[in-house]
């Protein structure tokens, strides 16, 4: 029989605890939700009804189904009467109703020429041949989001309108587009610009994009975007939009930069709306990246207002601090049954080269300090031949995250997913503040 010397043993348990440190809060190891024909851009969402149910949209038609709380995965392919070209955006509604929106690619039409909204009933089997709105003759919109207040039963999407994509005339502008539906997607309200500086059409810092739109209990939206004018909202309340468009940012190093490795990479911001009648009820976030520091020093940032957008704090950082480091493609979800705040992105701080993990950042007092898990996997290094998409995405309820992310090796790219369970103590407290 083998026996463990007194700092050996010591030495093992200290293992063994790392370990289970490690793993605390993760309840399963990060699971491959698909591969096949290089999915991207993946958007999650789980079941209000059903926490077990999990949907998954990834580009460029790509549908993905769990019946386990994201460990095992089904896949299909959506189609549509307008066409499914991409940047999918899932979310659902209080009644266990799924929204999978999209770009279009119509047979009789242009290509992106409106923003497709689809609906299903049955968790994924079936789906609605699809509604649209934003056509205005041949224009790209792109770039959407959408989200959906169970109070009203509204649908608002936010989206950038491009004159005409890619273009460098002066001339052709993109602009900030809005759009509500009052019928579960049947319908749509026409278009209405909501930002006063236009950007360009190239599809870079200089053009208005990043409109994700979010609300707050008493019924105010807010979208938030950033383009030449730094990082702007406006706010819908009391029937009317903001004559003018608050600046959150200056964002003078832009929402556009690079990074080794990533054909394109982009900060643009993302918006949420604490609405969980906590300590912070009604605090609006905004969080996104830039390299404000230098292009060899990618940081994100999260700023909040208290005053229902009027006001904002000086930006907060998230992630490592000291050394230059590369950490980028954010995204936040807010769970409203808690208050807790949860972020998902990739981070470098840990190589000298293109290795990538990702991370997990959580917040309990509103944004004022971080906890971080790096997902349990082996670092992948990106090519930038390959692209690689433009965002990630997490979903949280009911103490339950989900996060989804784009992972790529041997230059393909996979989509994977990863459930954090929040400990029933911590739940409880953080529902009684």
């Amino acid at each position: 029989m083998m026996h463990l010397r007194r700092t050996d043993f010591g030495k093992l348990i200290l293992i063994i605890s790392c370990v289970l440190i490690s793993l605390q809060g993760f309840t399963q190891k990060p699971v491959r939700v698909g591969n096949v024909d290089s999915p991207n851009e993946p958007s999650i969402n789980i079941n209000r009804q059903n926490s077990q149910e999990v949907l998954c949209g990834a580009n460029l038609n790509n549908l993905y189904l769990s019946h386990d709380g994201g460990k095992t995965w089904e896949s299909k392919k959506m189609t549509s009467d307008y066409g499914v070209h991409g940047d999918p955006v899932v979310i659902s509604d209080s009644s266990g109703r799924f929204y999978y929106f999209h770009l279009s690619n119509p047979i009789l039409g242009s290509w992106i020429d409106r923003i497709v909204c689809q609906t299903s009933e049955d968790f994924g089997k079936t789906w609605s041949t699809g509604s649209y709105t934003g056509l205005n003759g041949n224009k790209a919109q792109d770039k959407h989001w959408a989200v959906y207040n169970e109070a009203t039963n509204e649908l608002h999407v936010s989206w950038t309108q491009f004159d005409l994509y890619g273009s460098r005339n002066k001339d052709n502008r993109s602009n900030i587009m809005y759009s509500k539906s009052e019928d579960n997607g049947g319908t749509w309200t026409m278009a209405n610009q909501i930002n006063q500086a236009s950007g360009d059409c190239i599809d870079s810092s200089l053009t208005t994009e990043g409109a994700v739109p979010t609300f707050s209990n008493d019924g105010s939206l807010y979208i938030a975007w950033a383009g030449p004018a730094g990082i702007r909202m406006n706010t819908y309340s009391k029937g009317a939009w903001s004559p003018i468009a608050t600046l959150i940012d200056s964002n003078k190093a832009g929402w556009s930069y690079s990074i080794p490795g990533v054909n394109r990479c982009n900060g643009m911001p993302i918006t949420v709306c604490d609405r969980s009648k906590g300590d912070y009820e009604g605090r609006i976030y905004v969080n996104w990246s830039d390299q404000r520091e230098g292009t060899d020093n990618t940081d994100i940032f999260l700023k909040y207002s208290d005053t229902k957008g009027n006001q904002w704090s000086e930006p907060v950082r998230i992630g490592k601090r000291g050394g230059k480091h590369h950490q980028f493609l954010t995204w936040m979800s807010v769970d409203q049954t808690t208050g807790a705040l949860y972020f998902v992105y990739y981070d470098r701080s840990r190589f000298k080269d293109n290795r990538t993990d990702v991370v997990l950042a959580r917040s309990y007092n509103g944004g004022k300090s971080f906890k971080y898990k790096r997902i349990r996997q082996a670092p992948f290094k990106p090519v930038a031949g390959k692209f690689f998409g433009d965002y990630n995405n997490i979903d949280a309820h009911n103490g339950l995250v989900q996060l989804v992310w784009t992972r790529m090796d041997n230059a393909d790219t996979s989509v994977w997913t990863a459930r954090f369970k929040e400990r029933k103590w911590r739940v409880k407290r953080l529902r009684r503040r």
